[in-house]
């Protein structure tokens, strides 16, 4: 009875000492302002293995993400079909997408260089643009169809356009220079320009000129970099924001809101070409 005791209270002191791990090891996590939901590794584990559990989770933890996967990037059907589950798990048993997600495992297995570089842009664009709202963002697995996807205040990676420039199965769709924007450091850039473009689109689309658009995107990329804290993103008219900024010293949402391109292009002193 005496070692019956003894064995447990080395059980209770052994539990306790693990919760008190569990405690220390959250509060050496970082409070990041943006944390990518890792709603890939449940993806990858109902399309690797079949699991029922992580089918369940995908459609009561991640609705709205599943769905968009599904209807808009997969375009497999409905979410609601009742063939939908078979479909979507059937359509990744390709040998090459298992692969595709095999590399994603292995290639993203820790983010937490992606999680501080988020945190710092969207911070960054927080001290700029007050009034900005900060982006929920997950990680997903497509078929090498998009990269990015915004919509709802949410932001999806997906995490398979971004496995490097000599990821070799790439080289069969991909021209070089698509290629080399298809990597790990880009993430985080392409995460703000999407989502910049979002909150910011143009008057009309339908009909802008070539120079409209051209400006259009140049103050994107420009409010991007200066969010990145670095020259990330290039465009040959970034140099014309950058000079009408230099003059008007405008406050970046007044820049983003300003659609007259022509105004921009004169203020700067640059010519546009």
């Amino acid at each position: 009875m005496r070692k019956a005791t003894l064995f447990l209270l080395f059980t209770l002191l052994c539990c306790a000492a693990c919760q008190w791990k569990l405690r220390l090891d959250d509060k050496d996590e970082p409070d990041y302002l943006v944390k990518l939901e890792r709603y890939d590794r449940v993806e990858s584990q109902y399309l690797t293995t079949s699991d029922f559990a992580a089918l369940q989770q995908l459609n009561t933890e991640y609705p709205n993400q599943t769905r968009t996967l599904i209807e808009d990037i997969l375009k497999l059907g409905r979410v609601n079909d009742p063939e939908i589950n078979v479909k979507f798990l059937n359509f990744f048993q390709d040998t090459t997408l298992q692969t595709l997600i095999t590399a994603v495992e292995q290639e993203y297995a820790n983010v937490k260089d992606i999680n501080e570089n988020l945190s710092s842009a969207f911070g960054n664009l927080r001290t700029m643009i007050p009034n900005i709202t900060i982006p929920k963002v997950y990680t997903q697995i497509g078929a090498l169809d998009q990269s990015i996807i915004v919509g709802d205040g949410e932001i999806g990676i997906c995490l398979d356009k971004y496995l490097g420039k000599d990821y070799p199965l790439y080289s069969s769709f991909y021209n070089e220079q698509q290629r080399s924007m298809m990597t790990r450091d880009m993430i985080v850039p392409d995460c703000v320009v999407f989502y910049l473009v979002s909150q910011y689109p143009m008057a009309d689309d339908s009909n802008v000129s070539q120079m409209e658009h051209d400006i259009y995107m140049a103050r994107i990329l420009w409010v991007a970099n200066k969010a990145l804290g670095r020259k990330a993103l290039d465009s040959p008219y970034i140099e014309i924001v950058d000079a009408y900024m230099r003059k008007k010293h405008k406050p970046i949402n007044e820049l983003l809101e300003n659609h007259n391109y022509q105004q921009i292009v004169k203020e700067s002193g640059k010519k546009y070409n």
